[in-house]
């Protein structure tokens, strides 16, 4: 199966057989953020906020990225993961 649109690969991520590793989680999350609000303007969190602050930082990796290739490598990187994983 390939996924073709990014409403698609949305839905389709949280039906995979197995949960993705936490990096990978963090890619697609800052890869959505990107391709829905586009850069990130937040102030970074505090250093104990481990979670919050991973995520920040993820998200920030992809500043300047257009909404259209954010949305692109999202696809992309969905169907590396079914593949990689199936879906269930």
């Amino acid at each position: 199966m390939t996924v073709k649109n990014f409403e698609e690969a949305v839905n389709l991520i949280t039906i995979l057989k197995t949960r993705p590793t936490d990096d990978e989680m963090l890619q697609i999350y800052a890869l959505y953020k990107q391709a829905t609000v586009g850069d990130n303007e937040n102030d970074r969190p505090g250093m104990l906020d481990f979670k919050n602050r991973a995520k920040h930082d993820a998200w920030m990796e992809k500043k300047g990225m257009s909404i259209k290739s954010a949305k692109i490598e999202y696809i992309v990187l969905v169907n590396c993961m079914i593949d990689k994983y199936g879906l269930n």
